[in-house]
């Protein structure tokens, strides 16, 4: 990484490169590890950790060369966080509430609410569950899960009356609502949705395939009709 950086020698795009323009990689290379292990695919899990670990280099290098941190700098933090974060393991304390510790560590960041540290990137099923459950440890939450549920009702009535303007809003606080539902149930929704999404894409391929060429020529009736055959026999 450093040769490609190279001011003189180097390669001109990876010079371009900013924290914040090679983000986007970063994201969708985390994802490609997640679909791999999704697959259970162990070579495509190694090739696609490697284009991971290759971010992380990227982005360290770009640190190195302003004088931030190194890589090394980024390898020994994580480690030492380990080490606080199970002073049972590497030291002779009690075990430590791994939350607790790591409300700690934001307080010794300057974090002072309940939601700051919650990452702006992560996806928005994700970030919502886990604005829930910070808020949640100081008390502002339902205690079961009827009340998520009843405020579903509540959100899908809100959308239903909204205007063109508003849609947008409304549809966010129902899907809002669902993630706290799904949360209370003890469903991860972010990865619940994935399975819809891989279950949806399964089961469109089976119905394209019985129909061959046809397929988009067909009225909605008739792809309804083969989605419900795809379904019954356990596509």
């Amino acid at each position: 990484m450093a040769r490609l950086r190279d001011p003189v020698r180097g390669c001109d795009w990876d010079l371009e490169q900013s924290w914040a323009s090679i983000a986007p990689y970063t994201i969708e290379e985390a994802y490609e590890v997640a679909d791999a292990i999704a697959r259970d695919d162990a070579a495509d899990l190694k090739d696609e950790l490697g284009d991971l670990l290759l971010q992380v280099v990227f982005h360290s290098r770009i640190a190195e060369e302003i004088g931030a941190f190194t890589l090394a700098d980024v390898a020994t933090g994580i480690a030492n966080k380990m080490e606080r974060r199970h002073p049972h393991i590497f030291g002779d304390a009690d075990a430590l509430d791994w939350e607790r510790s790591k409300a700690a560590e934001r307080a010794a960041k300057g974090a002072a609410g309940a939601l700051d540290g919650v990452a702006l990137g992560l996806p928005a099923l994700l970030r919502a569950e886990k604005l829930q459950k910070r808020a949640g440890r100081v008390g502002f939450d339902w205690p079961d899960a009827s009340g998520p549920r009843a405020k579903i009702d509540e959100e899908l009535q809100e959308v239903e009356e909204a205007c063109c303007e508003t849609i947008k809003e409304e549809v966010g606080d129902l899907l809002f609502a669902i993630v706290n539902w799904a949360r209370h149930l003890g469903v991860d929704a972010e990865a619940a949705l994935r399975a819809a999404n891989g279950k949806f894409e399964k089961r469109f391929r089976a119905m394209e395939a019985d129909a061959g060429a046809a397929f988009a020529g067909l009225s909605l009736n008739d792809k309804e009709g083969l989605w419900n055959a795809v379904k019954h026999r356990g596509g």
